[in-house]
């Protein structure tokens, strides 16, 4: 049976399937997640913020645990969309604000304007440009050695 899960600060709704993830529901609302790992729960790209129900997901589990300790915005209500299964209703989602570095080439194209929106690492979920900020060719230098991170971390955990 479906399970109702209210989106903020989009103020949307989306049922989600009992034991289906969060992340199938932000995606059913077209919502841009990058799944930087495909959901396997190594990176912060699908970190949300439970304000209410989280007992009604499954429990967090121990590569949920590692993951979260990089993530520089986590917190006690925070919760990974991949992992976090549905097992009852009353689930209300924050759904953080902010474009994460996936492909420097798109990246290229912003410098001399400004940021739409903020600029996150997709590992920790560092804020590496605010909103309504300039983009300059020096933040795509540390972009890019940004990118070097991701594909070394990636190789890592895949590794391990």
């Amino acid at each position: 049976m479906p399970k109702t899960v209210k989106l903020d600060p989009i103020n949307e709704k989306v049922d989600i399937l009992t034991n289906d993830n969060l992340l199938s529901g932000l995606l059913a609302k077209d919502l841009n997640v990058w799944k930087e790992c495909d959901g396997r729960g190594m990176c912060s790209t699908c970190h949300v913020f439970i304000t209410d129900g989280m007992e009604s997901l499954s429990p967090v589990n121990r590569r949920e645990i590692r993951t979260m300790e990089v993530i520089t915005t986590a917190g006690k209500c925070s919760r990974l969309a991949c992992q976090a299964r549905f097992i009852g209703d009353g689930v209300v989602v924050e759904v953080p604000s902010g474009m994460y570095v996936n492909e420097i080439d798109n990246i290229e194209d912003l410098i001399g304007s400004r940021a739409k929106d903020n600029i996150l690492h997709p590992i920790t979920g560092a804020l590496l440009v605010e909103k309504d900020k300039l983009v300059t060719r020096t933040m795509i230098t540390q972009l890019k050695d940004t990118q070097v991170e991701v594909a070394e971390y990636m190789a890592k955990v895949q590794d391990a």
